[in-house]
């Protein structure tokens, strides 16, 4: 019980107690909860209807002054430039060699007003590395135990929303966001956003307000079917739809390129921490790829497991960054960084599953893609209403 005491905890923690099946977990030193009713029911409800995440533990900072853009566009592998207020843009950070810092949002108030979204195990390294490269009059400000982060994903997520404000929340696209409005009498910035593969919001929100916004959206998204949601059914939920995890899909030995950013690397812009080894890998093309696998054998891959050549085990080719059997499609699929020889869709590999080799495909990754008011099945071209 000592040990678990000095995990760190969101704001939302009393909440929690509400229900009894809640279970938590150790994610990067919080205490925050992995299911709250059961990871697959929760996985349907945002595939189906809507659920709420609190995602607090992520961390926010405050960037300002007249050169914030520069400084940015400096850092980031995505054009900031092209952002308008009232706009966010999913970008990276890479060092020298290429390899990943982090993958963030960057949010546009003003020319020279920016908000950064990162993940939470990466927070200080990722203060650390931007104070390390201000110019100008840059002013950095972390405000992440200042804020909490809401998440509300699902098909019902624009329809439980707007029972509790009067914002043009239907005309909100992807990637915007209104910076001031009153949802359930809460001050909220409200961004149409996610890490689900589905539509949905994302909301924050001062400390002090979190549990009246959280009990509101719960009472407010009963009759539609809302569950809360935990780390479990998020991980499911994002990996279907072959949304990168720091740790996994990304790192420092791993480029934007390598893991099928590259929509997100901006090389035309100019040059930015990383652009000289990016630009060369572009160039030469990339040694491994992401791609989808899918086991033909019986067995689960899982993370860290080894990818081989053939059955004899005498070539590894890569390894697992993420394996489940999809709630969704009922598969047992992953991801996979393999050398580019063995990326091509059809191709066959083994992968070392508790000291055996199975068969396993290279697959069309995302397993999952929503489109408009329909789901697109990836790799089975299936879709359901």
């Amino acid at each position: 019980m000592g040990e678990k005491s000095e995990l760190k905890r969101t704001p939302l923690f009393p909440e929690y107690t509400a229900f009894p099946e809640a279970r938590c977990i150790d994610f990067g030193g919080w205490e925050l909860p992995v299911q709250f009713s059961g990871i697959g029911k929760e996985h349907e409800a945002v595939r189906e209807r809507a659920g709420l995440f609190d995602v607090s533990h992520m961390g926010e900072f405050i960037v300002t002054g007249q050169y914030a853009e520069s400084f940015l566009q400096s850092v980031t592998t995505n054009n900031i430039a092209r952002l308008s207020d009232g706009e966010a843009q999913y970008s990276l950070m890479c060092y020298p060699d290429g390899g990943t810092v982090d993958d963030l949002l960057v949010y546009r108030f003003t020319q020279d007003y920016y908000m950064l979204v990162v993940n939470a195990a990466n927070l200080e390294k990722d203060w650390d590395w931007l104070r390390e490269h201000l110019i100008g009059d840059v002013e950095l400000k972390d405000v992440s135990e200042e804020m909490v982060l809401l998440a509300l994903q699902g098909p019902e997520a624009e329809a439980v929303l707007s029972q509790l404000t009067d914002a043009p929340i239907g005309e909100l696209k992807a990637f915007s966001f209104l910076p001031d409005v009153s949802v359930g009498e809460v001050p909220a910035i409200l961004s149409r956003s996610g890490y689900t593969g589905e539509d949905g919001f994302e909301l924050y929100v001062a400390a002090a307000d979190a549990g009246r916004l959280w009990r509101a959206l719960i009472a407010a998204g009963e009759p539609k079917g809302l569950l809360p949601c935990g780390l479990g059914a998020r991980d499911t939920l994002r990996f279907e739809a072959r949304l990168p995890l720091y740790g996994q899909e990304l790192s420092s030995k791993i480029s934007p390129l390598e893991a099928g950013l590259a929509p997100f690397v901006k090389l035309e812009k100019g040059e930015f921490i990383g652009w000289e080894a990016l630009t060369k890998q572009k160039a030469e093309g990339v040694k491994r790829k992401l791609v989808g696998l899918e086991l033909v054998d019986r067995g689960i891959p899982r993370a860290h497991y080894a990818v081989y050549a053939d059955a004899t085990g005498e070539r590894k080719i890569g390894e697992v960054t993420t394996g489940t059997q999809s709630p969704t499609l009922k598969r047992n699929l992953g991801l996979a960084l393999l050398d580019m020889e063995y990326a091509g869709l059809g191709t066959e590999v083994w992968v070392e599953i508790r000291g055996k080799l199975l068969l396993a495909r290279v697959v069309k990754a995302p397993f999952y893609k929503r489109t408009h008011n329909n789901r697109t099945l990836a790799g089975k071209g299936e879709r359901q209403s």
